[in-house]
């Protein structure tokens, strides 16, 4: 299923690969970009999109959409994949809720994403500050949905999702990223199991609260691996799987292993759609937040449909 995009040099020896045309963007540019630039300036502001080097940055600061990553620019752990600098965090910013609820106002948000660095220094790995962050966006703009994906809480989980659970986050989000096999060296600081039963217990606490997960292909994950995966959510209940292409941010970061074709982005979303999730996001640029305000209007959608079909 999975298909590779090499390219060759003429002695025959391995040159780096080229991006395939399916996954080339357009360079970011026009008002509402900088606009949304500004703002995030503004109100000092970190975005994954910027952070992470996203692909759709363009596309989604243009129509003023962004990611916003709290707990500052700097992670305590240095995942193969993640473009996030590494090293000792700042002090936590006790006007980033604000300024965040302020920002998702002055952009007429109907759906907000927050996410964050991992941040082992602080003794609840962060959750207060994403709880700081969901009561300023519900007093400020309470309209407006709230999705949050959050990092593993290494030995804080439970205290830390019981916590945020109680905040009443509309999507809850937590990244497996890849097959079991490939942590050692693409997550080496996370446990799968651990990912897994952190997402379990948001259902377990509070069932109406959406959970969300994504894993990256292209990093030599195998066919029926990424099937064992989905599974493992569907254990854990959880509603929404994306899937998207792994792109290598600089040389020092892995290299990407294969360049997935569309049309094996779509079979495995047939698959995952048929093992029973409200909802599948599976492209190449398809990146967590993607699309993030219409999808959850999608899978609130299919839950109605889903509850009204299990009434008839």
């Amino acid at each position: 299923m999975n298909e590779i995009t090499k390219i060759a040099s003429p002695s025959g020896k391995p040159v780096r690969q080229r991006k395939p045309d399916w996954i080339r963007v357009k360079a970011p540019m026009g008002k509402g970009f900088e606009e949304t630039r500004k703002l995030m300036r503004e109100h000092k502001l970190n975005t994954v999109c910027e952070e992470a080097a996203c692909p759709n940055i363009g596309e989604c600061w243009t129509k003023k959409h962004a990611t916003v990553m709290i707990l500052g620019d700097v992670c305590t752990r240095a995942c193969a994949f993640c473009n996030v600098k590494t090293g000792m965090p700042m002090k936590v910013d006790v006007l980033e809720p604000q300024h965040t609820a302020d920002a998702a106002a002055k952009l007429g948000l109907e759906h907000i994403v927050i996410t964050s660095v991992d941040r082992d220094d602080l003794p609840d790995g962060g959750a207060s500050q994403f709880i700081k962050v969901i009561e300023a966006l519900r007093r400020t703009t309470p309209d407006t949905t709230i999705e949050i994906l959050t990092p593993d809480f290494r030995n804080k989980a439970d205290a830390a999702v019981e916590a945020i659970v109680t905040a009443r986050p509309d999507v809850y989000n937590h990244n497996l990223e890849t097959v079991p096999r490939l942590y050692p060296n693409i997550r080496p600081g996370a446990r799968y199991y651990a990912s897994l039963r952190l997402l379990e217990q948001v259902k377990r606490l509070d069932p109406s609260i959406f959970t969300k997960s994504g894993i990256m292909l292209g990093l030599s994950e195998q066919r029926l691996e990424v099937h064992q995966v989905m599974d493992d959510m569907r254990s854990a209940d959880i509603d929404f799987l994306t899937m998207g292409q792994y792109l290598q941010p600089t040389p020092k970061h892995v290299k990407v292993d294969e360049f997935i074709k569309p049309q094996a982005f779509d079979a495995y979303a047939s698959i995952a759609r048929a093992k029973g999730f409200l909802l599948v996001a599976s492209s190449p640029l398809t990146r967590s937040s993607y699309h993030a305000g219409d999808d959850f209007a999608k899978m609130r959608q299919a839950r109605e449909e889903k509850l009204a079909r299990a009434g008839a």
